[in-house]
């Protein structure tokens, strides 16, 4: 399983862990590597790439692995978008929608209580739709949004993939936390899951495992 780092990348290291943790291999990719190097999945973490001078996720976008990643996607490849790497998958319009600045203008972290809404997909399979974990949150520019089109939409096909519970932290519409594809392969979301993998860091839970177990569990099936 791949990991790109972009230039501001923040949380490229944790995310290769929680690879591992679930019993993959983790490949380190840079965003300006030639190609996916035969990975089986794609993980875009999360941090500040290109410092969001221009807008979060806007620049990376062009950064030239992610033209393997649109191509991969569209074909099947599984790709997970975290944060900053949700902005870019939005950005790339792999995802509809887009990231603005949280409703009350301040950087949040904190521990995020989510409700699972699709337990489908590559990256969910692992937990039961219903389900409410508990994973870390930090952003500034978090704050989901769409037209009215694109939200009926995505609840209607059931690809609204997790829901802010106990409070809505950034303003996000419809108090929608992650979102996936039509063919459930691509997921995004703004908590970090790859911060709650082991008790001795992040929320002290193991919530954000399921991710990394679930794409496994897809792979070997497949």
């Amino acid at each position: 399983m791949g990991v790109i780092t972009f230039p501001g990348s923040l949380d490229d290291r944790d995310a290769l862990r929680a690879v591992r943790l679930a019993g993959a291999e983790a490949v380190p990719l840079w965003h300006r590597d030639p190609d996916l190097q035969r990975v089986d999945a794609v993980v875009l973490p999360g941090g500040f790439s290109y410092g969001d001078y221009l807008r979060a996720g806007a620049i990376s976008r062009f950064s030239p692995i992610m033209d393997m990643v649109i191509e991969g996607a569209k074909e099947g490849l599984p790709v997970l978008g975290i944060c900053n790497g949700f902005q870019v998958l939005t950005e790339t319009h792999l995802l509809p929608g887009a990231m603005l600045r949280n409703n009350h203008l301040h950087f949040i972290c904190r521990d995020q209580r989510l409700r699972v809404e699709n337990a489908d997909t590559a990256w969910t399979n692992a937990y039961t739709a219903g389900q409410e974990i508990s994973i870390p949150l930090k952003n500034i520019d978090g704050r989901y949004t769409a037209d009215e089109r694109t939200l009926d939409e995505l609840e209607a096909e059931g690809r609204v993939v997790f829901r802010y519970v106990d409070g809505n932290p950034n303003g996000s519409l419809r108090d929608i936390a992650g979102i996936t594809n039509a063919a459930g392969n691509v997921v995004g979301l703004m908590p970090h899951p790859e911060h709650a993998v082991e008790p001795l860091v992040g929320t002290g839970g193991t919530d954000g495992l399921g991710f990394f177990a679930s794409i496994l569990k897809k792979l070997v099936s497949a």
